[in-house]
């Protein structure tokens, strides 16, 4: 098979779909790798890594999109690549289809395959391509709510660890899932008084378990997140229906029970946002504000991190990506029920129903298209 690798054009977005390490892997199973020409430079990967393990290096993303059978990238099409997407090719990639209904319109025009990382689900749930952007997003969200508490970024002016006789902020994590679990460790790490709540009492109690004893749990219903918004200097949204949008766990009237100076992270931003008042906001503007109240929405976090997230997203997708090169995307999802999950839009159907679901779409089951 012709793999195509395009360099992210998202805004800031420094992150590749593969490494060279991935790519040697394509070339050993006998396939074409063909790279856009810098589109690794970003994650400290330049052009002659992927020419030494075999790849072709193309000068412009029409070219990749153009040679390739396959194309594994990071993040979804936006609007200068829909007309590069063509009938019948495969997009392994991030698509996030809930939340931009112009992006699933063009894709369903396009005729294209789209295999989506976020709905690549095992038997038990767990979503292994969303895992290792969640983490790193995690660890980030707490990061930048301390960065953006500072006084001189417009937050209360409190340092997330306090000092010796000064109390540490409060953070409140909304969502005790992968993201959740990565940003109470990073917080309580630096320090914080940290709060996670989520519908799943067994979640809560694993995490009691094995988190610091800074870290409390809580039962998340509107009345226990609206008893915490007072006192709370920092809240992380990291709640997920895998892929359909999120839901709206702080609304607007809540930002009137905080104080002046909260940092609102919502790192559900991709699938919608899970704060009433989010907007997807970039690495260039990443944060405004709403009633004196802080809002960091960033829809692609990890691209702050691109060596690190790169890698720990090839070490995750590699054996997807080689399974739909070496059988076709076809054999590939018929035997691999996971696979299977992450088809969102095949051939001009929608084959996910959260999608169909929340646009109003058409819904055809994935078996009828394998």
């Amino acid at each position: 098979m012709r793999i195509g690798i395009p360099k992210e054009i998202k805004n800031n977005e420094n992150r590749v779909g593969m490494t060279p390490a991935g790519v040697a892997e394509f070339i050993r199973h006998g396939h074409d790798v063909f790279v856009q020409h810098t589109a690794g430079e970003g994650s400290g990967f330049p052009d002659g890594d992927y020419q030494r393990v075999g790849a072709t290096i193309l000068p412009s993303i029409e070219d990749v999109y153009a040679e390739a059978d396959m194309i594994v990238k990071v993040k979804e099409p936006i609007d200068p690549e829909y007309p590069l997407v063509r009938p019948g090719q495969l997009i392994f990639t991030y698509f996030h289809f809930a939340c931009d209904r112009d992006l699933t319109e063009a894709m369903i025009h396009s005729g294209a395959i789209c295999l989506a990382y976020e709905t690549v689900q095992l038997d038990n749930g767990a979503l292994p391509l969303l895992i290792p952007m969640s983490e790193v997003a995690g660890r980030m969200a707490a990061i930048n709510g301390a960065y953006y508490l500072q006084k001189t970024k417009g937050g209360k002016g409190k340092l997330i660890g306090g000092v010796p006789g000064v109390m540490p902020a409060k953070v409140l994590v909304l969502g005790a899932g992968t993201v959740g679990e990565a940003a109470a460790l990073r917080a309580s790490g630096m320090g914080a008084d940290v709060t996670v709540a989520d519908i799943s009492l067994p979640r809560l109690k694993h995490l009691s378990e094995i988190l610091p004893a800074n870290v409390h749990t809580l039962y998340s219903n509107e009345e226990n997140i609206r008893a915490q918004l007072p006192t709370t200097d920092i809240v992380i949204g990291s709640v997920l229906v895998p892929g359909d949008k999120a839901p709206y766990l702080v609304t607007r009237d809540m930002l009137r029970l905080m104080e002046p100076g909260t940092v609102l992270v919502d790192v559900a931003i991709d699938q919608g946002g899970c704060f009433e008042t989010s907007r997807p906001t970039t690495h260039s503007e990443p944060v405004y504000e709403i009633g004196g109240i802080l809002h960091y929405a960033v829809a692609n976090i990890p691209g702050a991190v691109p060596h690190t997230s790169t890698m720990a997203l090839t070490n995750s997708t590699l054996r997807y990506a080689l399974a739909l090169a070496d059988k076709g995307w076809q054999q590939a999802c018929l035997d691999d029920a996971a696979l299977a999950r992450g088809l969102n839009i095949v051939g001009g159907r929608v084959t996910f129903k959260a999608v169909a679901d929340v646009f109003n779409l058409p819904y055809t089951p994935v078996e009828e298209v394998l």
